[in-house]
């Protein structure tokens, strides 16, 4: 590729982001109109904050105290659109894809979750955020109690949503489960099994984690199935995984050096998912937990019921305002 005369040269990683940009707007323009999810408001910015060797894709907007929604795996922050038009009315509400997913940059390592937890301190440092409200889903949970546990005086109140954490309360005997063997999954040769099959390998998640398929709509598989097709979008995904081990000796250590989390916690399951477990789990790492359980509702909550989960998210966070 020619240079400019005295241009800087173009590391490797600033090239393989730039690239996933285009390609991601190349998706963009060729999809079809009815292949979107809820866009968020107008009055929203997007970002790319770096953040060590990974560029952070942020969503920001709204004016107020900050709250950050931390997605998970099989979507991106494209999720949590209708939560954030609601909190943005009175909240500066910050919405970043994690490292490897959606539109950030796609780097050979650190999908380990306290690596993760520095990444959102990039975010909230670039936004000049000196205290934040912490809401998340899935792999969002993870990286928002690495780092919740080691910026303690950071988070107001913390909302984990429908999944566990590695090494923490029950971890051994969630691992069982048979539903959960995608946790075991990945490595080349199975990256190699899923390229160009991306939306086959995410139908199984969205399918068997829901209570009602029907409501993760077919526009929104279309939407993430094409996110998830970018180059190095899976095996960071698989990556996100296989890091497990890591995170769960990371968070014993947190709790051991530590000791459990002081601030309010609420622990909310989808009623045909996680439900009560939620709970259960984060009592084994917070002194101040709250049960919460969205109704008619799977693991996708934001998918199949956005109205209730919302409602309890916004009932919490405006508690002693």
């Amino acid at each position: 590729m020619a240079m400019a005369v005295g241009a800087a040269p173009i590391s490797e990683n600033t090239m393989s982001f730039r690239l996933t940009i285009f390609a991601a707007a190349l998706l963009a323009m060729a999809a079809p109109a009815a292949a979107q999810v809820e866009p968020f408001p107008s009055s929203f910015q997007t970002a790319e904050v770096q953040a060590g060797d990974a560029t952070i894709h942020v969503r920001v907007g709204g004016k107020g105290p900050a709250v950050v929604l931390l997605h998970g795996y099989g979507e991106t922050g494209d999720m949590w659109a209708p939560m954030a038009a609601n909190l943005a009315r009175d909240h500066l509400v910050i919405v970043p894809d994690l490292r490897g997913l959606g539109l950030s940059s796609k780097p050979p390592g650190g999908y380990d979750k306290k690596t993760q937890a520095g990444d959102l301190s990039a975010v909230l440092n670039h936004y000049k955020v000196k205290q934040d409200d912490l809401v998340t889903h899935d792999i969002g949970n993870m990286v928002g109690f690495a780092f919740a546990a080691q910026n303690r005086n950071l988070v107001r109140r913390f909302v984990l949503i429908d999944a566990p954490l590695p090494g923490i309360g029950p971890w051994d005997e969630i691992l069982k489960t048979p539903l959960l063997w995608h946790f075991r999954f990945g490595r080349p040769d199975m990256e190699r099994l899923v390229a160009g099959r991306e939306r086959i390998y995410l139908d199984r998640f969205w399918n068997e984690f829901s209570a009602t398929p029907a409501r993760f709509t077919e526009a929104s598989r279309e939407h993430y199935a094409r996110l998830y097709a970018l180059p190095g979008a899976m095996h960071s995904g698989f990556a996100q995984f296989a890091a497990f081990d890591q995170d769960a000796a990371d968070n014993q250590a947190f709790l051991a050096e530590g000791g459990k989390l002081k601030l309010p916690v609420y622990a909310v399951g989808g009623d045909k998912s996680f439900g009560p477990m939620m709970a259960t789990v984060m009592r084994a790492a917070a002194d101040d937990v709250e049960e919460g359980i969205v109704p008619d509702s799977g693991h996708w909550i934001m998918e199949e019921n956005p109205a209730a989960t919302i409602k309890l998210v916004r009932t919490f966070l405006d508690k002693d305002q």
